[in-house]
């Protein structure tokens, strides 16, 4: 026996009040209040609020700063020193009665080549330059996979609002079921089909609710913030950077080239500290009253015995090392030029889709609900006939969001890989 529903109608007009228009904004209780966050505002939050950019930059700073230092001379040495004090005898412990005992007091400098110093400060600098590439690399990441958030929450807010729409219409063929059950022109079968599609969206109704807020969360973590709704898409069929362009501008490929720089700068370093630092010391030295001041200079100059298996070995790992990162460098630019190529076919491919499901697709599932629901009304189709058009047309819709999905995440992947002067612009309206 299949018992008969409580309150179809109130269920029917409270879906209704809570379903947004299929083609309007979708918020969210308890989010901050904010403006609609477009994508552009959101890639731009994305860039300036990433802690791995800001501290990329803090570390290219710390370079900097040593490659002044590294330019310099070293400080001087202070030297001060008793020399040839009597331990025995009348004299004992006088530093002033023997002429040879002296109280001296000197200065030692270290004095590197200019050559040298003009190294130490190039390999610090090329440093400096590889850090801020990695952080124009981050950046470029942060814009990339706020994109990504952007679209993915859009299109998660879109498969709610398909489903909450399909739950409307089930409820609507589930009080046409139990008015025909009632009234003896359906089959009790037909009555728990139509209840089972019900709650069979339902469940997916669930699902769709929590999908959107893993993605509000993951928008957020590139933000900081959660908009209160979305505004429209941007158009995604517009021109984008060639492969030439990106595979020459993009960070990704200069941070490889910056790593390279730095490391030939550490082999010219290694090639300039073959050649020992020379130091120079003067020092002036006082005896007793009696005998008369003395003052000495020195020349240290370090003895590069064994140069063969020291200084030259360094030179060479160091070169070796360069040799490797240029082979990185090479391997960077040939994955680029495949993602580049992976992403134009993805999105190429998505919008031809996408076309397809509009201009084809779409219509003949529109058709084929009509058709059926007209057809079941006069008894000619059941139920079950129904309910299969309402869920081919509900996966039409999902796949049609999930086909923009994938072009607009190729698209952005593209379009943000560079930054941008709208981006700096947008990064304008940054807000606390």
């Amino acid at each position: 026996m299949v018992s008969s529903p409580c309150s179809r109608n109130g269920l029917r007009g409270a879906l209704r009040a809570a379903l947004p228009p299929l083609a309007g904004l979708f918020f969210w209780s308890g989010s901050p209040v904010l403006h609609a966050l477009t994508l552009d505002e959101a890639v731009a939050l994305a860039q300036m609020r990433s802690p791995a950019v800001a501290a990329s930059e803090s570390e290219a700073r710390a370079l900097r700063e040593l490659a002044v230092q590294a330019g310099t001379r070293p400080d001087p040495m202070l030297r001060l020193s008793l020399n040839n004090l009597p331990v025995n005898g009348t004299d004992r412990w006088s530093t002033t009665r023997d002429f040879m005992t002296m109280r001296s007091v000197g200065v030692e400098q270290a004095l590197p080549s200019s050559g040298k110093r003009e190294a130490r400060r190039a390999e610090r600098d090329r440093q400096a330059d590889a850090q801020l590439a990695q952080a124009a690399a981050q950046a470029a990441t942060a814009r990339r996979e706020a994109a990504w958030a952007w679209w993915d929450l859009r299109a998660a807010g879109l498969r709610r609002q398909a489903i909450q729409a399909q739950t409307i219409h089930a409820a609507d063929l589930l009080l046409a079921a139990e008015a025909a059950w009632r009234g003896g022109r359906g089959s009790a079968s037909a009555l728990i089909a139509a209840r089972d599609d019900g709650l069979r969206l339902q469940q997916a109704l669930l699902a769709a609710i929590e999908e959107q807020e893993i993605a509000r969360t993951a928008l957020k973590r590139w933000t900081q913030v959660v908009p209160e709704q979305l505004p429209e898409a941007p158009a995604i069929d517009t021109e984008l950077p060639t492969d030439t362009t990106l595979l020459t501008q993009h960070p990704e490929g200069l941070v490889a080239q910056a790593r390279t720089a730095a490391t030939r700068a550490m082999a010219s370093l290694a090639d300039a500290e073959r050649s020992p630092d020379w130091s120079v010391e003067l020092m002036y030295s006082r005896r007793g009253s009696r005998y008369t001041d003395m003052v000495s200079v020195g020349l240290s100059i370090p003895l590069t015995l064994d140069r063969a298996h020291r200084q030259d070995r360094e030179l060479a790992a160091r070169l070796a090392e360069a040799d490797a990162r240029e082979a990185e460098a090479e391997d960077v630019q040939r994955e680029l030029a495949r993602q580049f190529q992976t992403w134009r076919s993805q999105w190429r491919s998505a919008l031809a889709r996408r076309e397809l499901i509009d201009s084809q697709r779409e219509p003949l599932a529109r058709q084929r609900v009509q058709a059926v629901f007209a057809a079941y009304r006069t008894g000619q189709e059941p139920m079950a006939s129904v309910i299969e058009a309402q869920q081919d047309a509900l996966a039409l819709a999902l796949e049609r969001i999930d086909v923009e999905l994938s072009a607009a995440r190729a698209w952005s992947a593209l379009a943000f890989a560079l930054p941008s002067s709208r981006q700096l612009v947008t990064a304008a309206g940054d807000r606390p």
